[in-house]
């Protein structure tokens, strides 16, 4: 592969994004594929959201907004975070942008120097390392376990953190394991010394638990959240980080240097989401539930042992090295032959770190009919391949 820059040539791919395509020409093909591969919500963008963005084109709300962006949208979300978590948020630390992957890129950009690493999870959501990378540093991968639902063991971070640790970062509920942190895991997460980075986009998407923010535990935090999984809104690129105080005047420069401003009109939209959209977002949290219960269900009927159920965001990750030893243990090999003989789109798990290898990642933002099928297939090539 021939690259310009020794840093484009270092961003490894995102493997389920060359399972979806190959899933795509298959289609085109005339081939039956169930989509269990993509973190993508199903469902359409609720219609309260819809009009506010429609009301705002038909106002004029076309213009660059403020760099950090609009004050209705940051006091809801400020708003948001005192009735939901109980902590007070000044509007004045939430940076505003165009989905959570320019936070990230924002974020990493700025907190990070040369020589710097970052504690990761293994396994954890495929970009956070290449984002890492990409401003100069390392990520310092500390390994989790299916036994514990794939928390951070404190006592491993603890051996994992060096002078040279710039921040920790969490991410609950996760992507790819669908698990959450407890409590007490956060609370000794967020006395170690280091910044703590916490994503919480799947906030929101929570069953039968609680999801916490990393705000309750301490200030010497950032907080990454946006609005495309909770309110379905992947294709409006909105996003937000919270910062303090002291260092949102530097990242407003990179936000005017780099990004000038979000969206005008996926701002507004946003605003109704926040203070809208709730019964909307209460019936599709009730339709994931659903969806989760059945898939758990269904993979233990076929013998799958999910030996910590996953209560948040719509994933499960799935033990099967046992099928993968068919291809030297690998989880992308594995992935592509069950699209191929299966036509069942799923994510390889070394896609999320070397722990992963030999899983396969399951998404549930698909139709229970279509799921169903999904797992019909599946049991059936289970049986001709164990």
């Amino acid at each position: 592969m021939e690259c310009i820059s020794k840093r484009a040539c270092e961003i490894t791919p995102f493997l389920v994004m060359d399972i979806l395509e190959k899933a795509q020409q298959m289609e085109r093909e005339g081939r039956s594929i169930i989509h269990m591969e993509i973190g993508e919500p199903d469902f359409d963008t609720p219609e309260c959201i819809k009009k506010a963005c429609c009301a705002a084109l038909d106002k004029g709300e076309t213009h660059y907004t403020h760099s950090l962006g609009i004050p209705e949208l940051r006091n809801a979300i400020s708003k948001y975070f005192h009735e939901t978590y109980g902590v007070e948020v000044d509007p004045g630390r939430i940076i505003v942008t165009q989905g959570t992957s320019p936070a990230m890129l924002l974020l990493f950009t700025f907190l990070l120097e040369s020589g710097d690493n970052v504690i990761l999870s293994d396994p954890c959501y495929a970009c956070y390392s290449n984002f890492i990378t990409f401003a100069g540093s390392e990520p310092n991968m500390v390994r989790t376990y299916e036994e514990d639902g794939f928390q951070f063991r404190p006592s491993e971070i603890e051996k994992a953190v060096n002078d040279r640790t710039k921040a920790i970062l969490i991410n609950s509920p996760s992507n790819p394991t669908g698990t959450l942190l407890s409590p007490e895991r956060m609370k000794r997460i967020a006395d170690m010394g280091p910044w703590i980075i916490s994503d919480e986009i799947y906030h929101g998407l929570v069953y039968g638990e609680k999801e916490h923010t990393i705000l309750e535990y301490t200030d010497h935090a950032f907080v990454l959240n946006g609005f495309s999984k909770l309110f379905a809104m992947t294709g409006w690129r909105l996003g937000y980080i919270i910062a303090p105080e002291k260092y949102v005047r530097p990242m407003q420069k990179l936000c005017q240097n780099f990004f000038i401003s979000a969206n005008t009109m996926a701002q507004w939209a946003g605003v109704a989401a926040l203070t809208e959209a709730w019964d909307d977002v209460n019936r599709i949290k009730d339709i994931y539930d659903q969806r989760r219960r059945f898939l758990i269900k269904r993979l233990r009927e076929i013998g799958f042992d999910i030996k910590v159920e996953p209560t948040g965001a719509f994933y499960v990750l799935v033990n099967m090295k046992h099928l993968a030893q068919k291809f030297d243990g690998s989880s992308l090999k594995l992935a592509f032959d069950m699209l191929e003989k299966a036509g069942i789109g799923v994510t390889p798990g070394i896609d999320f770190g070397p722990g992963a290898e030999g899983y396969i990642r399951l998404s549930y933002a698909n139709s229970m009919e279509n799921i169903a099928e999904g797992l019909n297939r599946l049991e059936k090539y289970v049986r001709e391949n164990e």
